[in-house]
C-alpha cells in the first residue's frame, strides 16, 4: 500500500510542540473539543505546561491543516463545521473515490485483492471489541483508513491518492459527528463487506454505487442529527 496515500504530517513526540499538536488534533477530530470552541492560552498552558511560544506553534500548525481558526485580536478556536464544507467535502470525496475504485478494479492484481480482503478482516476483528462504538478505538480508525486505502491502492496515481487522503482526513470530524449524534448504530460492517465483495468480484458499477452511498450516508446523518452544529457559526 502506497505511503503516498497518507498525507505527510510532522511526527509527534519529537518536540513538545509536535506532541501537543498531535494531541489537540486527535481531540478536535474526535469532537472532544467542539467545533467553534475557544482555545484559550491560559487553559492550554495549565493543561500542557507549555510556553506561549510552544502553544502558538502547535495551534498555527493546526490552523494550516484547517482544524483551528486564528481570529484577529481574539486568539484561536476550533474550526467550525458548516453545511457548505460538509457538502464540498462529500462531493469531492465521491468524485475521487468513484474514479479511483474504478481504476483499481480495472488494474488491481492478486496482491491488490489480498490487501482488500486482509485489511477488511483486520477491521472486522477490531470491530468485535465494541461493535456499537468502533470510532472510540484508535486501532479501528487506523484499520478503517487502511481498508479504504487498499480499495483504491491499485489506481496508479500517487497524486490522486494524496488528494483522496487529504479529503478522507477532512471528513474525519464529520464521521465522528455522525457516530455521536445518530440515534442508532449504523451497519458499517455490512457496508464494508458489500463494498469489498463488489470490488474483488470486479463489479465496478456496483462498487461505485456502494462507495457513494457509504460516503453520502455519513453526510446525511450529520445533516439530519447534528444540523444544529452546522448552523452554529
Amino acid at each position: 500500500m502506497s505511503d503516498s496515500a497518507i498525507r505527510p504530517r510532522k511526527e509527534f513526540g519529537k518536540t513538545i510542540a509536535a506532541d501537543i499538536t498531535h494531541r489537540l488534533r486527535e481531540e478536535i477530530i474526535a469532537c472532544g473539543l467542539a467545533p467553534g470552541e475557544p482555545l484559550r492560552f491560559d487553559v492550554l498552558r495549565e493543561r500542557f505546561g507549555a510556553s506561549f511560544t510552544t502553544l502558538r506553534e502547535a495551534l498555527t500548525a493546526l490552523a494550516a491543516e484547517g482544524l483551528v481558526d486564528a481570529q484577529e485580536q481574539r486568539g484561536f478556536r476550533v474550526a467550525p463545521v458548516s453545511r457548505q464544507d460538509l457538502v464540498e467535502v462529500t462531493d469531492a470525496r465521491v468524485l475521487i473515490e468513484v474514479e479511483l475504485i474504478r481504476r483499481s478494479i480495472e488494474r488491481g492484481d492478486d496482491d491488490w485483492e489480498i490487501a482488500v480482503i486482509s485489511t477488511l478482516h483486520r477491521l472486522k476483528r477490531i470491530e468485535q471489541r465494541d461493535p456499537e462504538h468502533p470510532l472510540r478505538d484508535p486501532e479501528w480508525k487506523i484499520a478503517h483508513r487502511q481498508f479504504h486505502q487498499a480499495l483504491v491502492s491499485a489506481c496508479g496515481s500517487a497524486t490522486l491518492l494524496a488528494i483522496r487522503a487529504e479529503l478522507f482526513d477532512r471528513a474525519e470530524r464529520y464521521r465522528h459527528l455522525s457516530a455521536n449524534f445518530r440515534p442508532r448504530p449504523r451497519d458499517k460492517a455490512g457496508e464494508h463487506q458489500a463494498i469489498m465483495q463488489a470490488a474483488i468480484s470486479r463489479n465496478a458499477d456496483l462498487a461505485v454505487q456502494l462507495i457513494e452511498a457509504h460516503i453520502r450516508s455519513t453526510s446525511d446523518n450529520v445533516t439530519k442529527y447534528a444540523g444544529h452544529l452546522l448552523d452554529a457559526e
